[in-house]
């Protein structure tokens, strides 16, 4: 009894404890989880193998808001009504969304936002937020408040620079980078007047244009719910950075959708630093009006190709009037760059300098022909 004592039961008991001890300190080495949840390196390995990315972002974007929240302020602007009560504001599809509050006096009072771009004083908001106000309000999120100096609009993408005198103002980072379609996002701003709000969402899509805003449209689109009184306030990204300057909503109710739109933080800050230097925006102009080389148009003209645009009209004395264009012209290209569609041919114009020269290739009854344009200041068409 002793010998099979010896020989059997202690060796099977001490692989009894040692097994125990194995799952207790060392369960990977059996591919099982351990005490603090990692799992297995097979495990992480087999996910690696198939292409299956680990989790990745924060849980909180606390810090994101509180990164770039300082540097979004209230906007309140005041301007005598001309009747008895204020006017509502229309409520098509596609709207701004400041907000106007009724108030007893002839005063008409709207809510807006402002994003702080410079220690300086300088801000952005929308032109439609400040347009014929006589008192410009701003107030900070350490509770400090400002009159504002309007120094200039741009209506025909709805921004304007404003600025205030005040010490040790924060400023807004600028994203250095591309937003893509899936980044998360957050809009800040002052939402029916209750006070510096966050939202968060995704970009939904870049590059929305045509949508009977602005004259200039490039659109960020984000799902991040904005309701009246978030014009002109910011849309930053996980990192706490500036993409865009919050300016309108598709609604058919006049509240959040879903459908939000921002301008793009570059195009906003130039449209900043020449209002700043210039006092507006001065864009080229070759005084033409285009429309689409459909297929049928095509046809018509008897033509096979399918790029380009149409003249259809022509500003008496204008640069393309001058340079010798004629309604009916098909523009192929724009200094050796090919015509898609008006709004694109419209934009490259608009970043030539006056009185910088370009070269239109063009179709005239099937003949291809050259012609050199100067480049005029465009007139405002916007109010």
């Amino acid at each position: 009894m002793n010998a099979l004592l010896r020989n059997w039961i202690w060796p099977a008991l001490c692989g009894v404890l040692l097994a125990l001890l194995i799952l207790q300190y060392y369960p990977h080495w059996l591919g099982m989880p351990d005490d603090n949840g990692d799992k297995a390196p097979l495990i992480s390995e087999a996910n690696s193998a198939n292409g299956q990315p680990s989790p990745q972002g924060p849980y909180s974007y606390s810090d994101a808001v509180q990164r770039a929240a300082p540097a979004v302020a209230n906007i309140y602007t005041s301007k005598v009504a001309n009747g008895d009560t204020p006017q509502p504001f229309p409520n098509p599809p596609l709207r701004d969304y400041s907000e106007t509050l009724p108030v007893p006096s002839r005063q008409q009072t709207s809510l807006g936002s402002a994003v702080i771009l410079n220690s300086e004083g300088y801000l952005l908001t929308n032109n439609h937020v400040v347009a014929g106000a006589d008192e410009i309000l701003v107030a900070l999120r350490d509770g400090r408040e400002a009159l504002a100096t309007l120094i200039g609009t741009d209506p025909e993408t709805d921004l304007a620079v404003l600025k205030i005198d005040l010490p040790d103002l924060p400023a807004v980072m600028i994203s250095p980078n591309p937003q893509r379609i899936g980044d998360v996002v957050m809009a800040i701003g002052n939402p029916f007047g209750l006070g510096q709000t966050v939202t968060m969402g995704i970009v939904s899509a870049t590059g929305r244009n045509q949508l009977g805003l602005n004259t200039y449209e490039d659109f960020i689109q984000t799902d991040a719910a904005i309701n009246q009184g978030n014009s002109g306030g910011a849309l930053i990204d996980a990192n706490g950075n500036l993409i865009g300057i919050n300016t309108a909503i598709f609604s058919q109710s006049g509240g959040s959708q879903g459908i939000g739109f921002a301008i793009p933080v570059n195009l906003a800050v130039e449209v900043m630093q020449a209002i700043i230097v210039q006092g507006r925006v001065i864009r080229g102009w070759l005084g033409v009006e285009v429309q689409p080389l459909t297929i049928e148009l095509a046809e018509s003209f008897g033509l096979d190709i399918r790029e380009g645009i149409v003249v259809s009209g022509l500003y008496r004395e204008g640069p393309a009037w001058q340079a010798g264009l004629m309604p009916g012209d098909v523009i192929l290209r724009i200094d050796q760059e090919p015509v898609s569609t008006g709004r694109q041919a419209m934009n490259q114009v608009a970043r030539a300098n006056p009185g910088q020269k370009v070269r239109l290739s063009i179709l005239r009854n099937g003949e291809a022909m050259q012609f050199e344009a100067e480049v005029g200041v465009r007139p405002s068409f916007r109010s």
